[in-house]
């Protein structure tokens, strides 16, 4: 089994009315739209987490040179680029990886509208590179991808 991360941002999608101009009812719908699915992932084993993040208003940026770090304010990214949520599911293929999320693309908006919002899915690399040779060919794979 493999695990892949399905990360949300804010793109809204084929609507384009903030949810904050919604009826109460169509964001009901919305989340119990996520609320069911993850259900019946939960209930099949395959989803292993997920959560809702909080804004990158209240984010911060920490680097370090070994001493004390600095932490600053920040991303201060569009509000399409930020990561609203994610989940991990397990499951035996990217195909069904692929399908579960186009089940969450197709959350309802405005009207039952399904959004077909933009749902990013990585596999999650299970052997991490521990030595320099590793960190080549995994690095090496990456670029071959941007290619």
């Amino acid at each position: 089994m493999t695990r892949y991360l399905l990360a949300v941002n804010f793109q809204p999608g084929v609507i384009d009315t903030p949810m904050d101009r919604w009826e109460p009812a169509e964001v009901q719908a919305h989340l119990d739209h996520y609320t069911a699915l993850n259900d019946e992932l939960r209930a099949s084993g395959e989803l292993v987490g997920g959560e809702i993040l909080a804004g990158p208003d209240v984010a911060k940026i920490v680097t370090s040179d070994g001493g004390a770090p600095m932490v600053t304010a920040g991303p201060f990214a569009e509000i399409a680029e930020w990561v609203a949520g994610y989940q991990i599911v397990e499951v035996p293929s990217e195909a069904r990886a692929l399908e579960i999320a186009a089940r969450v693309s197709a959350v309802p908006g405005p009207g039952g509208v399904p959004l077909q919002q933009p749902v990013v899915v990585r596999e999650i690399v299970e052997d991490s590179p521990s030595d320099p040779e590793t960190m080549g060919s995994y690095l090496e794979q990456v670029r071959g991808a941007q290619a």
